[in-house]
Order: C-alpha cells, then sequence, then structure tokens
C-alpha cells in the first residue's frame, strides 16, 4: 500500500509543471545562428540582425555571462516573437517575464522589454 501511495504522489510531482519565476534579463538582441555558428558575444550590426530575422532566423537574448534566452509565448497556437524584437536588434536591452527552462534551455515569455540604458 506505501508502494502504491508513493508511486501516486511520484506521477503527480511529474505532471506538475513547475511554476515559472518573473526574472529580468540583460542581453544583446542577437541572431540566434550568428551567436550560434559564428560565436558572436554581440551583434555586427542591426542591419544583420534584422535582415536575419526577416529571413526566419529567432532574435533571442544573449545575457552577458553567455545565457541565451529564447523568446517564446504561452499562447497557442505560438507564433514568432521576433516582431517583439525587432525594434531592438543589436541593441542591449532589458527584459522581464516568465522564465521557463527545459532540458538546459531558458524561454522568456516577455511581459516587458526596453532599450538598456
Amino acid at each position: 500500500m506505501r508502494f502504491l501511495v508513493a508511486a501516486v504522489l511520484a506521477g503527480a510531482m511529474l505532471l506538475t509543471a513547475a511554476e515559472p519565476k518573473t526574472v529580468t534579463v540583460k542581453g544583446y538582441v542577437l541572431d540566434s545562428a550568428c551567436g550560434f555558428t559564428k560565436d558572436l558575444k554581440k551583434p555586427i550590426s542591426a542591419d544583420c540582425a534584422k535582415a536575419c530575422a526577416k529571413a526566419g532566423s529567432p532574435l533571442v537574448i544573449w545575457a552577458d555571462d553567455g545565457s541565451v534566452y529564447w523568446p517564446t509565448t504561452a499562447a497557442m497556437p505560438a507564433a514568432s516573437q521576433n516582431d517583439k524584437l525587432l525594434p531592438f536588434a543589436a541593441q542591449r536591452v532589458v527584459a522581464s517575464g516568465k522564465l521557463y527552462l527545459h532540458g538546459g534551455s531558458k524561454a522568456l515569455v516577455i511581459e516587458k522589454i526596453e532599450a538598456e540604458k
């Protein structure tokens, strides 16, 4: 009986997703492909980042510690967040929102974003 109760509780914990926490992130809005394949720590130019975004490459927030925050949405069907980041391409930003972690990846549902002062 104890085993059954323990198994049910363990299963319930696995099905319950951790509540996301609200965080503030500072970093560059960068084309994800350049960050990974060119090992850039900051953008080369706004035009380059905008061209990549318009071609379909996701823009991300590349934090100073090297963490990559993938902008996402909690709404379904999910939609690209490039339009939200495009005005900040190649700039440093301060973004806040709900942080989701999965397998070492970080996704951010952006609630507020502005150029860093």
